[in-house]
């Protein structure tokens, strides 16, 4: 009975495998885009465009929000508290736990992705993120599904997040102004540079002027 059992969850996850596939790509606009399931709604409202559907095993939804008159970040860590802000928010909202949060590449962006863990009274629910912050928009790309069903989206949520595609267009500056490593800035290692070249040429004139005193002497 259990090799029975066993054999049909397996061709259950194939199936369900398989049909993760029919996501299709989808512009969210000139810069962006990822893959949504063929049949989704999208909603254009003050500033923010919605693209929503149902997949195989999970929920999907997608958000643009226009960052309108927001001040530019100056560096990364300011980046990284926009990151941790979106985080707060979204967790006081459901009253969740945050699950796995960590920071990745896509394209040449950085991105935040975490779970999110919470009952919404009807079981555990989980809802996996992940935000990408432009000067001209925030993007969130969730995958929601039940906690019974964990053991079998690893396929379509896979192939959702893995389609993200941002053009070669946005680099880091697109989200932070100051790109350089932490530490000694340009301008400083010049200064510094300038400095000491500047020192060691007083240093070599007082040596051979001592030395001309000494051989007149």
């Amino acid at each position: 009975m259990k090799k029975i059992a066993s054999f049909i969850l397996g061709i259950m996850a194939f199936s369900f495998a398989a049909s993760a596939q029919e996501l299709k790509p989808v512009k969210i606009d000139s810069v962006v885009s990822v893959n949504l399931p063929v049949e989704h709604e999208v909603k254009d409202t003050l500033g923010q465009k919605i693209y929503s559907g149902s997949g195989s095993l999970g929920y999907i939804v997608v958000i643009r929000s226009a960052n309108g008159n927001a001040k530019p970040l100056k560096k990364e860590k300011d980046l990284n508290n926009v990151f941790k802000e979106y985080m707060t928010k979204v967790q006081g909202q459901s009253s969740g736990s945050v699950l796995n949060a960590r920071d990745t590449t896509i394209g040449n962006l950085k991105a935040k992705v975490f779970g999110l863990e919470a009952d919404n009274g009807n079981g555990v629910e989980i809802r996996d993120f992940a935000v990408i912050y432009t000067k001209d928009a925030t993007y969130t790309f969730e995958y929601m599904y039940p906690e019974s069903r964990k053991g079998l989206v690893k396929a379509e949520n896979q192939a959702f997040f893995s389609s993200i595609k941002t053009s070669n267009e946005l680099q880091r500056t697109d989200q932070y102004v100051n790109t350089e490593p932490s530490g000694v800035s340009q301008s400083g290692k010049i200064a510094i540079y300038g400095g000491g070249a500047l020192l060691l040429g007083i240093i070599a004139f007082f040596v051979f002027r001592k030395r001309e005193q000494t051989a007149l002497s």
